[in-house]
């Protein structure tokens, strides 16, 4: 997404058109591809489960005996090459500035994270529960179990409402968030706002709570369209998104007590130059990922983009390397709650990697506020020459989510649950399924209100469960408002 951004900032370490990968990494006679700017609308969607990151970091597929290499980033090429035919090319290239308004625009009048890694080599939905709470509890991938019920660890969430601080989740259907088990707890259902009736609302009042988080819309229709930058999304659409969001943030009354905090999940399986960081990194909380992989969470992803907003912060900033807490120390998702927990003064981190990760309030380095940040950004350009394909089946990300929905709805305890449900779904029944869902989700909620229900109670769960923990690894401002939007890739 920002690595031809250096030709805007030579300071950011991106591409320069001279960075390749042979089409088999082992073999240097093999074709050679080198990285250009010629990105445009994406489809297929790459690999980046564990398997594919491993091969595209190190170049050689796992096994038992490629344990411990060194990164080398020589095999995205490859590892394409064998999803599709000439998908190398497409993860070989990235998007010129001018494809990217917004992005280009805020990289120039605010700051730009060229080294953050995600928490995790392997897809979504394990690093994205890095950003909220510093571990993804030993998941590599997607858990069915735990996903009925919910991921147990405590969130950045409760520390920020524990501490005398208030968070605000706004959503577009549905709340991803609510893969913790925590979260679906009935005291916390008021904190979900929808977010095209209440994010503008709230930033005009200056309504906003301490801690914010926006979601995107994962599934793309006609009359809304994805904006979560996944493939086959147009990234057009995400642009919009976040001008969309800086705009309503910008005109708020609240936004000299801002920083607004946009990031990737993970890498979507496209090439990066930079070798992933290995050495000196915490396991969070002493667990050890599923067989065959054992993995012991002990070296970081790809490199994410990483945009940061604030009245605060120079024009053209670049952050690289933290300078602490401890040598090793990197930016990554677990940044996010370290840097909540320092801002607000909370009391504890949430694991070790937390309490490892770099913080990055110090980008808000002035000692007065700017008044010459844009009002407006500029307006992108549409890539996608055709209309969302309505019946286009789901992504690995949207299943997940139509999962998350048959737990909310309780369809959980059919036989269909999990795969059935959702391997003939489209994109449009999983939007509408996801939808109604949650809509059930909430008015169960309101009723348990009425009937008295205590705020610890969990309404799509009848019985109580108990959560087995995964296997554990052998041992040998201070500003009031802090928003972050994350973006899929």
């Amino acid at each position: 997404m920002l690595g031809w951004m250096k030709s805007i900032n030579p300071e950011i370490d991106g591409v320069t058109g001279k960075e390749s990968n042979h089409l088999l990494a082992s073999n240097h006679e093999s074709k050679r591809l080198f990285h250009t700017n010629k990105a445009g609308f994406i489809q297929p969607d790459p690999g980046h489960s564990f398997e594919a990151t491993y091969e595209q970091i190190f170049g050689v597929e796992w096994s038992e005996s490629t344990h411990g290499l060194t990164p080398t980033m020589d095999g995205f090429a490859q590892q394409a090459e064998k999803v599709q035919e000439g998908l190398s090319e497409v993860v070989m290239s990235g998007f010129d500035p001018d494809s990217l308004p917004v992005y280009k625009e805020l990289i120039s009048e605010f700051a730009v994270c060229d080294r953050w890694f995600s928490s995790i080599p392997t897809l979504t939905q394990p690093n994205r529960l890095y950003v909220h709470s510093a571990t993804s509890y030993g998941a590599t991938t997607n858990d069915n179990k735990m996903m009925i019920e919910g991921y147990p660890q405590k969130t950045i969430f409760e520390s920020v409402e524990d501490d005398g601080f208030s968070f605000g989740i706004y959503y577009q259907l549905p709340p991803s968030t609510l893969f913790y088990r925590n979260l679906r707890k009935l005291k916390y259902i008021d904190n979900f706002h929808q977010f095209d009736l209440s994010f503008k609302r709230h930033c005009k009042e200056g309504k906003l709570p301490n801690y914010v988080v926006v979601e995107q819309r994962y599934f793309g229709i006609k009359a809304l369209p994805g904006n979560d930058d996944h493939p086959s999304h147009d990234v057009s659409d995400g642009q919009k998104f976040v001008k969309e969001v800086y705009e309503a943030l910008r005109s708020s009354p609240q936004w000299n007590e801002i920083l607004f905090v946009i990031v990737y999940d993970e890498h979507g399986g496209f090439y990066d130059h930079v070798p992933t960081p290995h050495v000196g990194i915490p396991n969070p909380d002493d667990l050890v990922g599923p067989p065959p992989y054992n993995f012991q969470f002990d070296r970081l992803g790809v490199r994410v983009p990483a945009i940061l907003v604030s009245p605060w912060i120079e024009r053209g900033t670049v952050l690289h390397k933290p300078t602490g807490p401890y040598p090793t120390s990197e930016f990554e998702h677990s940044s996010i709650p370290a840097t909540v927990k320092k801002i607000f003064g909370l009391k504890s981190h949430l694991t070790k990697r937390d309490e490892w990760a770099g913080t990055f309030e110090g980008v808000a380095s002035r000692t007065t506020p700017r008044t010459d940040c844009p009002v407006v950004l500029p307006d992108p350009k549409k890539m996608r020459e055709t209309e969302p394909d309505e019946n286009e089946k789901l992504s690995e990300f949207q299943q997940e989510l139509v999962q998350l929905g048959a737990v909310l709805n309780g369809d959980y305890k059919r036989d269909v649950f999990p795969h059935k449900l959702v391997e003939n779904m489209t994109v449009t029944e999983g939007a509408k399924y996801v939808q109604d869902a949650y809509k059930k989700f909430c008015d169960d909620c309101e009723q348990a209100k009425r009937d008295g229900k205590d705020g610890s109670h969990i309404v799509c769960l009848e019985e109580p469960t108990t959560v087995e923990t995964p296997n554990k690894v052998s041992k040998s401002f201070s500003q009031k408002c802090f928003s972050c939007l994350l973006c899929e890739n």
